[in-house]
């Protein structure tokens, strides 16, 4: 092997190593220091160094504690300097020892003390209110997920430099705002975790369905979400709604095979090919779907969007779907969560359970959403439902309508395709 091959291994290898790695040693170094800003400039200082010297040196037994020593090494050169700024030159000595020693200690126990309410703390941080849901997604993706500044700009299609500023004002606010590291308790874990699960849900979301750009999923999204669902059901076993949105993101990711045509092209629902769903993740799907409802959070609302998605995971067909289940779990829906999203996926649901009029019907009575007034879904589903009752001239408008609203390429593929189809048929 070649010395450039060996050295893009290894390269490869400190990749992999922090993707594993990175959001202990973060979380780590940031209980000692209080401060995920700091906490992450050590921890990247310390991937530097690796990527210098692991190449010659081989990569270590224990990757972590080098990592974490290398970050200590220059978390106490750091104290030094800012100390010889503050103390006058008689107290350096006696000042500076004591506050190494300190600090050295406190690094030395970090890693092994890193237990789960460190990296629960690490993700509580990252999504504070105090942020904006902007900030919140880049801060946790960049954190909790170890990607890089360019890994989540090229993922939401935004310029590095861009998401970059994005990641610095998120961390300056927190840090100016003293927002602690520790994770909620009592009634404010609950206020708190909503804010965490919709970080999370928003970035699975944005991978399942892009809203830009030319491809129609970017499934490395999705499974960072997922990643994130599962380490918060292990840090946070007995909260439903962790186990509900979890059930949720497994059932819909389950179809990812089969939502993606051979170039790329978007395969909806009805056209899909269910032999390629992944039933192993349906089975995690539905188990994480059980454990929400024995922990009394079925009728909460990310269980009862994974109770929809199970009853689409349990029919061989569309056609074989139990509809009208479907139409009574979003009516429940509609009473945790109100929402014009969740009345027109009602009215898709009824539209298929008792006909394309009701369907419409119901959809016409979300005509004047303001939420609704720029979302391409609205024309293209009153599109669809005109077509099946032969109403072709409006159906056409309608798919027009929708052509325009959105800014993904596969998506307008396929109104397109419904538009031509329109046409021909009319």
């Amino acid at each position: 092997m070649s010395e450039i091959n060996k050295t893009i291994d290894i390269h490869k290898a400190i990749e992999a190593v922090w993707k594993i790695e990175s959001t202990r040693l973060i979380a780590g170094i940031a209980r000692v220091t209080r401060d995920i800003g700091i906490a992450e400039e050590l921890a990247q200082d310390a991937l530097v160094a690796a990527l210098e010297r692991w190449p010659e040196e081989g990569i270590p037994e224990k990757p972590a504690a080098w990592l974490m020593t290398a970050a200590k090494r220059r978390a106490i050169d750091s104290l030094r300097r800012g100390r010889m700024l503050e103390l006058k030159h008689g107290e350096i000595a006696r000042e500076l020892e004591f506050q190494q020693q300190r600090l050295g200690e406190a690094m030395d126990q970090a890693l092994d003390q890193v237990i789960d309410d460190d990296v629960l703390r690490l993700i509580f941080t990252a999504c504070h209110p105090v942020l904006t849901i902007d900030g919140r997604v880049a801060l946790t993706l960049r954190l909790a997920c170890g990607l890089t500044t360019a890994e989540i700009a090229r993922s939401f299609l935004v310029p590095e430099k861009t998401l970059g500023q994005r990641i610095f004002r998120a961390k300056k606010i927190l840090s100016e705002a003293h927002v602690p590291f520790e994770a909620p308790r009592g009634d404010e874990l609950k206020q708190r975790l909503e804010s965490v699960l919709s970080v999370v849900y928003l970035i699975f979301n944005e991978g399942y369905t892009a809203t830009s750009g030319e491809e129609w999923m970017r499934a490395a999204l999705c499974e960072d979400a997922l990643r994130l669902g599962r380490m918060l059901m292990g840090l946070l076993p007995e909260e439903s709604e962790v186990h509900g949105l979890l059930a949720l993101m497994e059932l819909q990711a389950s179809r990812t095979a089969a939502r993606r045509g051979p170039t790329g092209e978007a395969v909806l629902l009805p056209e899909q090919d269910r032999s390629l769903w992944d039933h192993a993740q349906i089975e995690r799907g539905m188990a994480a779907l059980q454990r929400a409802q024995q922990l009394s959070g079925g009728a909460r609302s990310y269980a009862l969007q994974a109770a929809i998605a199970a009853c689409h995971a349990r029919a061989d067909t569309v056609m074989e779907t139990d509809w009208e289940r479907i139409v009574l779990l979003y009516d429940a829906l509609l009473q945790v969560s109100p929402s014009p999203i969740v009345a027109l996926n009602r009215a898709v649901a009824l539209g298929m359970a008792h006909g394309p009029a009701a369907g419409l019907h119901a959809l016409d009575a979300l005509a004047a959403e303001p939420a609704l007034a720029n979302y391409h879904l609205l024309p293209s589903v009153r599109g669809d439902l005109l077509m099946k009752l032969g109403q072709y001239a409006e159906a056409r408008e309608e798919l027009q309508r929708a052509l325009a609203m959105t800014d993904n390429v596969r998506e307008q593929d396929v109104l397109s395709k419904k538009l031509k189809q329109a046409m021909l048929i009319d």
